[in-house]
């Protein structure tokens, strides 16, 4: 999205009558007419839409029936009716920094993910559709197993949405998971707690693996890790690179594998004997990331699983040795 001043331009805040109270399309709107529901998400989808939100008219549906708290689809029951003021100034204050960039998830404080709510704060990356996969990928594991515990290592936890989604899913999943993040180790918690499961996670403190007691070895380590190159910073959209945390978003080098690297030596050695590690990535880098595994002596690749739009988003290797 384009930096703007949004809040001088959003024509509520001033009137709700007001003769300015029209909108930036300049169509012809009588003086009288009241901000409704219908007119607000109108309203809001063509200002989004000018200032580059890619999904303009989800966008006000969310943040509106945030704002009124009730659920997305009971808009379309109440087009006629005009919120009241204390409404419209919290919709007024999200519209105006959203436009200027903020993320929707951040504002209202959680993100679907596997039709799952998690809670989500900056202290964590906001859960994409692209993950999702990486679940799917693990609970059919699980379930090829066919053990009644599996040992399971979410590593990068952020929010706890990868584990706590397999875990709802995989009632043998035997789930650790670690962030090196204090923050985002709460948010993950009281995801877990939220969704009742956090009885079932182990939750720890570690940069990666390193950090995670031994000897325990586990069937499936599963990791969004950092895989954005630092030379990629400059081409980011300024609602990931203003908002989102660094840590969790960027490789500790130029072109996004060299966390991932880190990760192939320490899952080689915490592994167990035919137990798999799977890891998102970035498509630029799948085939870079497929050649770091078949360098490797004790890792074997599988697959590489892509996203919907046909783009390599999951790489799965197995311990052979």
């Amino acid at each position: 999205m384009n930096t703007i001043d949004a809040a001088c331009v959003i024509p509520w805040e001033i009137s709700i009558n007001s003769p300015s109270d029209t909108p930036s399309n300049g169509a012809e709107q009588a003086t009288s007419e009241l901000w409704t529901i219908k007119r607000l998400l109108s309203w809001t989808t063509d200002f989004f839409r000018e200032h580059g939100a890619g999904q303009s008219r989800l966008d006000a549906e969310i943040l509106l029936s945030e704002a009124l708290g009730c659920p997305r689809i009971e808009l379309y029951t109440r087009f006629d009716e005009e919120p009241p003021e204390t409404v419209r100034g919290i919709f007024r204050d999200w519209v105006a920094r959203h436009a200027e960039g903020e993320p929707v998830a951040y504002l209202v404080g959680q993100k679907e993910f596997f039709s799952l709510k998690f809670e989500v704060t900056p202290a964590v990356l906001i859960p994409r559709p692209e993950t999702e996969h990486l679940v799917t990928e693990a609970i059919d594991l699980i379930r090829d197993s066919k053990a009644d515990s599996v040992p399971i290592i979410d590593v990068g936890t952020g929010s706890g949405c990868v584990a706590i989604a397999i875990c709802k899913h995989a009632p043998q999943a035997n789930m650790t998971a670690c962030d090196i993040s204090d923050a985002a180790l709460d948010v993950a918690r009281q995801n877990a707690q939220a969704q009742g499961v956090s009885e079932r996670i182990d939750f720890v403190k570690s940069d990666l693996l390193t950090h995670v007691p031994q000897p325990t070895r586990f069937h499936l380590i599963v990791s969004n890790p950092p895989y954005i190159g630092l030379s990629e910073k400059a081409d980011l959209d300024k609602s990931v690179i203003d908002f989102e945390p660094h840590l969790a978003l960027f490789s500790t080098g130029p072109d996004g594998t060299e966390t991932i690297q880190q990760l192939l030596e320490q899952s080689a050695q915490r592994l167990e004997l035919e137990g798999y590690l799977l890891f998102e990535i970035s498509p630029m880098i799948a085939e870079h990331c497929c050649s770091l595994i078949q360098e490797h002596t004790s890792l074997q690749l599988e697959r590489v699983v892509k996203d919907l739009a046909g783009h390599a988003r999951i790489v799965i290797a197995k311990r052979i040795a």
